[in-house]
């Protein structure tokens, strides 16, 4: 969906606009890679050129360039910057060690992969992928440190759990908005997401996952530091019930918007006080700062430990994902400038004149919306928009109606890249280089779509055969 610029319409077509997108693409792929030049200025510098060339008015460069930057940054600045103080906070204290040794000796050591995978999945039904991911972290890094070998056997199952269940599952906004396109039936789409998720995860993630921690051997990030003989660490109690915290307040927010869109609950109930509060409380930054809070008092206080040292611990976190959060933010003001340009529509209104069947139509249209401009749910929202006159004008039941809504999500998540700030906040969560964040996370989003679309594809056709 375009962020329209008022009094200015786009003259260019498709050809040269997606001549313009990868010249873009290669140039600030060379810059980084080739020169070495940061990625925060790199991406600052191509957005910049690519609004100038694709004819964006002059006095508009700037606030298209600050308003991608901005939106995305009131997004992720919050939930890194609260993620990384629990984070540090967590791992410093000794408690993610506790209940990495914990899990290891329930799963054992061969299955802490298998185990870290399926707690992101349960955490990913209702958190979204951001805060999941830098809650989750501290985990998966100490289960890391304990157990050796590279990160990447940990981290990507625990990070693809959360990207399957953000992509295909109701409450989250892609599948809830596609469903409100189509007019799906969320129960339906909720089922059978279960049905595309779990496989996608199985072979994107935690296969995947195994096979790149024996190829790319990645040393545990030092990004949230580390316990270092600690005598009094956390309960295991304590630490599952901080980590549970943030779940069930966001839980509050997603599950009672849902049960009162699709009318389970009366529409006068949104009026009332409760339900505001509940609502507002779950919201991602509030749950995230009440479980900050908490974990303050548990992990910090009932310890023993000084409100300054806790102070000093929160303070050493922020430093390190400043990086993190800029480029994080500078790949969304590029991904904004693509949006504003119009690169996305324009090629989507190509492949939709060309007659395909709806459902590769919808997986296609939105596999180019993802690559042109980068956000998942911008690229499922959009295709979704564009499609449903033809979704709404078949005779398709309500099984064949769901899977159409997950096709279009599968597009939506693969080929994630420089465009996409998701790329840059796993990346460098993860210490990566941009070599091996395209190895790993960009190969890991693109199964997880090529395994959903095919799973939802034939749900389409054998529910289409009854």
């Amino acid at each position: 969906m375009v962020e329209q610029l008022e009094g200015w319409e786009q003259t260019l077509t498709a050809g040269p606009l997606l001549a313009i997108a990868a010249a873009a693409i290669v140039v600030l792929l060379v810059l980084i890679i080739q020169f070495k030049v940061h990625a925060f200025l790199a991406l600052i510098v191509i957005s910049g050129l690519t609004a100038v060339a694709t004819g964006i008015p002059m006095d508009a460069v700037v606030p298209v360039m600050t308003s991608g930057f901005g939106n995305t940054l009131s997004t992720v600045a919050l939930l890194v910057g609260l993620g990384a103080m629990l984070g540090r906070l967590l791992e410093t204290s000794g408690g993610a060690q506790v209940l990495a040794d914990k899990l290891i000796g329930i799963f054992g050591e061969k299955r802490a992969p298998l185990a870290l995978g399926i707690a992101s999945l349960l955490f990913g039904f209702p958190i979204f992928f951001d805060a999941g991911l830098v809650v989750m972290l501290p985990v998966v890094f100490s289960v890391a440190r304990r157990l050796g070998g590279s990160v990447l056997r940990y981290a990507l199952p625990a990070v693809g759990g959360f990207s399957a269940m953000h992509i295909f599952l109701p409450p989250h906004p892609g599948p809830v908005a596609a469903s409100a396109f189509f007019e799906a039936n969320v129960g339906i789409v909720l089922l059978l997401g279960l049905i595309v998720a779990l496989p996608a995860w199985y072979l994107s993630s935690y296969l995947f996952g195994l096979y790149s921690g024996k190829r790319i051997n990645l040393p545990v990030p030092t990004i949230l530091g580390k316990a270092e003989d600690v005598q009094n660490p956390p309960k295991t109690a304590t630490v599952v019930l901080i980590l549970l915290l943030p779940l069930i307040l966001i839980f509050l927010n997603t599950g009672l918007t849902t049960l009162l869109n699709a009318g389970l609950i009366p529409e006068s109930v949104g009026g009332d006080l409760w339900y505001q509060v509940l609502v507002a409380v779950g919201q991602t930054p509030v749950a995230l700062t009440i479980t900050l809070i908490v974990a303050a008092l548990l992990i910090g206080r009932a310890r023993g430990v000084s409100g300054s040292a806790i102070e000093k611990t929160f303070e050493s976190a922020l430093g390190p994902v400043c990086s993190v959060i800029l480029i994080t933010g500078a790949g969304g003001m590029f991904g904004g400038v693509l949006r504003s340009s119009g690169i996305g529509d324009a090629l989507a209104d190509v492949l939709s004149d060309m007659g395909v069947p709806v459902i590769l139509a919808g997986f296609l249209i939105a596999l180019i919306l993802r690559v042109a401009q980068g956000s998942a749910t911008v690229a499922l929202t959009t295709a979704a928009g564009l499609i449903a006159p033809a979704v709404m004008a078949g005779a398709y039941n309500e099984v064949q109606v769901g899977a159409l809504v997950l096709a279009i999500a599968a597009g939506s998540v693969a080929l994630s890249h420089v465009n996409d700030s998701g790329f840059w906040l796993v990346g460098r969560l993860l210490e990566m280089d941009v070599k091996t964040t395209f190895k790993t996370w960009t190969v890991l989003e693109t199964i997880i779509g090529v395994v959903g679309f095919a799973i939802a594809g034939v749900i389409f056709v054998a529910a289409g055969a009854f």
